[in-house]
This record gives structure tokens, C-alpha cells and sequence, in this order.
């Protein structure tokens, strides 16, 4: 079993080493491909990957922050994203039904 932490922000990085996270590997961009049954993905993932993770039976924790607009499209140090209520939470998600290009 395997610890993805994924991200291409620095400070993102910096907050995970702060808080002791045990990850194996730290990633710019995530092959959803590599994911085997038991790891673990750390991140912000668009919400099809995340279900792809978590369809291969691994377990997928968001990093969640309450970020106000104003930061939106910014580098965030590791010391804004506490301010920023960085936490991770567990989510499962699955795609329901393929829409295609319609929208229902």
C-alpha cells in the first residue's frame, strides 16, 4: 500500500512535511493508472480522477481549505494554508451515470 500526496503547489508540499503526513510519493500529476487497491491519494483532485481512485479501491483524502476569493489563483505558503483551515477529509466518490455532452 502506497501514499500519494499530489500536488504541483510547493507550499502544499511544505504544509504535508509540517504535519508529519507518512507519504511514500510526492506527485506533480497523478496517472490514475498507477493506483492499486489499498493506497492511499492525497490532494485536490478534479472530481473524475477521484473517482477513479477511488474506484480502484484506494481511499482518496481531499485537502480542504476555506479560502477566501481574494487568494483564489495564488501561491499559497504552507503558513496560509493553516490560516486557510488546511485539513484533510475523506471522501468517496463514484461516477453515477455517464451524461456524455448532455446535460440533464
Amino acid at each position: 500500500m502506497t501514499t500519494y500526496f499530489v500536488s504541483r503547489h510547493p507550499g502544499a508540499v511544505a504544509w504535508a512535511a509540517r504535519r508529519g503526513l507518512a507519504v511514500d510519493a510526492y506527485l506533480a500529476h497523478l496517472d490514475p493508472q498507477q493506483i492499486q487497491p489499498g493506497d492511499t491519494v492525497i490532494g485536490i483532485l478534479p472530481v473524475h480522477l477521484a473517482a477513479r481512485v477511488c474506484g480502484s479501491g484506494a481511499r482518496y483524502l481531499n485537502l480542504s481549505l476555506d479560502m477566501p476569493e481574494n487568494a483564489r489563483g495564488k501561491e499559497l505558503s504552507a503558513d496560509e494554508l493553516e490560516a486557510f483551515g488546511a485539513r484533510l477529509e475523506a471522501y468517496r466518490v463514484e461516477e453515477v451515470r455517464s451524461t456524455g455532452t448532455n446535460v440533464q
